[in-house]
Parts: structure tokens; sequence; C-alpha cells
């Protein structure tokens, strides 16, 4: 759906966004490369979207020449980043493998937003309206990268703001990871800055990391794929941004190694808040002591290979490890309880587990729902060591850095650095209405923000 129909179906809510241009941006040669079998599960996902906000003061005339200079740089970036500019396509002649083929390019929309400004999106409070206004922003709501098949795999939308630009992307989680996806960025904007190159190139060998073909048999469309979701339709979800200043980081992290030995391995800043971010949903949900409730991150498994595969490689290199716990146990232990039971699970996914996996899907590939992840679960997307704010095309550093509505499920935390750069971390929650409710008046959780200061 459109952003301008978008507006149109809730015009009493909020003023329309409106799409005043759309254009197709490609590079010249075309390209070709098999999805490893890391790529395929996500297929059934959402277009993964990312919003970042800038300054631009004399928005209304420098808006034409940003759109310009971006869109140029795009088709430079695409060049060397070949998968983002085709589709997928299933072999039926031979294995069914997918891959990516062609050079269609990346679908460009310009828009309008002038009644908005940077800080009433980009403030530290940010209203329900607002946000309401920033899913306006970002193209591919609602799509799945299925539709990557007769889509583009990567959509952008430039927005002008009252002092501002707002860049929307979209981008088919089946071809790349968050990794990629900042790579992909940091390295538009280089060549947007007059970079003859980007700095780091893209490594597209994606037998690298697994060259097994897999059949992986296709729904005939999204819908039936939704349709089929055994729980059903979902609750309404409320999304809220929770951000923690590194002082408050700090004393996350203090106070889950403080019984440790001398002599134990500490944890890590994001052991310790995601432990943290874990028991205080745990307590907002109201679980029972025997409810099990489980925690995912989606680990980068680059560095855990035999061998490893080098940064930048391109394309999906994540797997999500899991660790599960009766509530009375989690909430009724320490800190170091939970934080302990995410750095097992961290550790102990090697080389060998992420083998393992692979060989499991592949010997029974599947098409997977989100409510696939359980009814208790905290997952965790995103990392807090992307560089988002480093992006910078020419007119300074983004004022914020926020996901779309795609992939949030009842529970799901986005991690980003805080703009500060000095430690802190942007906590993105969606939640059950009630739950976040309760959550939102939970002294405990809120105690490292009261106290940060």
């Amino acid at each position: 759906m459109a952003a301008a129909e978008k507006g149109e179906n809730d015009a009493a809510a909020a003023p329309v966004v409106t799409v005043t241009a759309t254009s197709t941006v490609a590079p010249a040669d075309d390209a070709k490369c098999v999805l490893a079998t890391f790529d395929l599960p996500y297929i059934t996902f959402y277009y993964n979207q990312k919003l970042l906000l800038y300054r631009l003061p004399n928005a209304a005339s420098d808006f034409p020449d940003a759109v310009s200079r971006m869109s140029a740089a795009l088709s430079d970036a695409l060049a060397c980043f070949r998968p983002l500019a085709g589709r997928i396509r299933q072999d039926d002649e031979h294995d069914g493998a997918l891959y990516v083929d062609g050079q269609q390019g990346a679908e460009v929309a310009e828009a309008a937003a002038d009644q908005f400004s940077v800080d009433d999106l980009a403030g530290e409070e940010c209203s329900d309206d607002a946000d309401k206004v920033m899913q306006l922003l970002v193209p591919y709501t609602g799509v799945m990268n299925l539709e990557g098949l007769h889509r583009p795999l990567l959509a952008l939308q430039l927005t002008r703001l009252k002092d501002g630009l707002a860049v929307g992307c979209a981008f088919n989680h089946a071809v790349l990871d968050g990794t990629s996806t900042w790579h992909f960025m940091s390295s538009w904007a280089e060549l947007c800055r007059g970079a003859g190159a980007p700095s780091l190139l893209p490594v597209h060998n994606r037998a690298i990391a697994r060259s097994v073909r897999v059949r992986l048999p296709l729904p005939p469309s999204a819908q039936d794929h939704e349709k089929a979701d055994p729980n059903g339709p979902k609750k309404p979800l409320v999304a809220r941004v929770f951000s923690f200043p590194a002082s408050a980081v700090a004393r996350a992290k203090a106070a889950a190694n403080a019984a440790l030995p001398p002599d134990a391995k500490p944890f890590s800043s994001f052991q310790s808040l995601g432990a943290h971010i874990w028991r205080a949903v745990s307590r907002a949900r109201g679980l029972g002591p025997s409810d099990i409730t489980v925690f995912a991150v989606f680990a980068d498994c680059r560095a855990r290979l035999d061998p490893p595969v080098p940064a930048a490689y391109f394309g999906n290199l994540i797997q999500a490890v899991f660790t599960g716990v009766p509530a009375g146990m989690l909430l009724g232990g320490p800190p170091e309880l939970a934080a302990g039971l995410l750095q097992k699970a961290i550790d102990e996914h090697d080389a060998a587990a992420v083998t393992r996996r692979l060989e499991e899907y592949e010997a029974s590939p599947k098409l997977f729902h989100y409510s696939d992840a359980g009814p208790n679960c905290v997952a965790v997307g995103s990392s807090p060591r992307f560089r988002v704010y480093d992006v910078d095309f020419g007119f300074g550093r983004p004022e914020r850095v926020r996901s779309g509505g795609n992939n949030k499920f009842d529970g799901m935390v986005y991690l980003y650095p805080g703009r500060a750069g000095d430690g802190g971390i942007d906590v993105e929650l969606s939640l059950q209405a009630e739950p976040m409710q309760r959550l939102e008046k939970d002294d405990d959780f809120l105690l490292l923000l009261r106290t940060a200061a």
C-alpha cells in the first residue's frame, strides 16, 4: 500500500503524506546469485524497514538537489550491491532453488509531508500520532519477502519535511541481514558524499557460507501463507522506544556482574540489558511460575563459521539462538541468572551448532510464521553495534533512526545505538496493549532510566 493511500484511509487521525513521484533506479550490469540456506527462512518474513531522519534547514529549495544526488549515488551503489537491483526467481526447470536475477532496479518514491518538522518526529518523547506519521514515511508496509518474485528487492521513499528529509527504506530480508543492510547504507552515503567507490566492497559469493541448493515449496501467495498461520489473527500491538543512556547500560552491566566470582567470564552490555528487558517483559505479561518464556537473539554467524566468512559477506548470515526457562525461575532468581542463560546460549552457538541447524533445515525446509516464536517470546533483532548514525549523505548525521512496522510481533525488540555514540542503547519494543501499560509503570524496569542521570 502506498503511503498516500495509507494516509487517506486514516485522514482524520493524521494529515496525508503525499507521494509526488516514483521512479526506478538501476545499474547497467546484470547479475545472478543463488540464495543460500541462511537466506531461505526469511522468505515468509516481511521487508525490513528502516527510517532515517535528517535536518535540511532549506528543505523547500534543497530537497530536489538532495534527491538527485542520492538517486545518482544509488545507481552507483547498486552496481556494487547488485542483488538489491534484481528479483527473486525459482529454478523450476532443475532443482527448485531460489536465486536473484536481473537488474530491474530499485523503486524510489518522492513524497512531501511539509506540515511536520524533524523535531516533531525525532524527539525523545515520540507521541502515538508522530509514530503513525513515521510509518507513512516508510514503503512496503505489510509486504512479504515472498513478493520479491514480483517487486523490487529495495524500495525507498524520500520525503520532504518542513525542515528536513526522511529516508524510508524497505529491504527484502530474504536477500540480506542487518549487517549487510548497514553496509549498503553506509556505502551509498559514501558515494553520495563523492567517494569514487565504497571503502569496503561487498563479497557476493554465497557459496562460501553454504553451497547446498534447497528446493523450497512456496505458497501461491503471501495471503495464502498468512491464512495458514496455525495461531490465527494477532491482537493489536503497541510499540514504544525506551532510551537507555550509557550510564543506565553501565548500571545494568554492573548489577549483572556484581555477584560473579573473579575468574568468571563477565557479562556483556547486551547480555546484561537483554536480561533486564526479558525479566521486565515477563513481569508485564503476568506469567505464571511454570509458564515457559523464551529469549531469542539473531546471532551473526560470520565469525562463527569454520573457516570464518569475511565481514563484508553480503546476504543473510544470521541464525536465531533460543533459550527458555520457567518464568518463576527467571523472576525469582537474581539478574545474573538471566544474563548467564543468555551468555551460555550465545557461547554454545559455535560452528558445529550453526552447521547442525543448516542441515536440519535442508533436510526438512519449512515456511515460518511469526507465531512460531511462541506466545511468551522476547526476540532481539538489529544491534547497537551497527553504526547507524554514521550514515551521512552529505547533510550531516541522522537525527533519529527507527524501524518501520514490519516484522514487529509480540515481544519483538530492535536495538539501536544512542545517537550520542557514548554507549547508550535505544530499545524499540512491541507488546500487546495491557502488558505495555504495565511495563511503563514497572518501577524495577524504569529504575535504570530514572537513576541514569
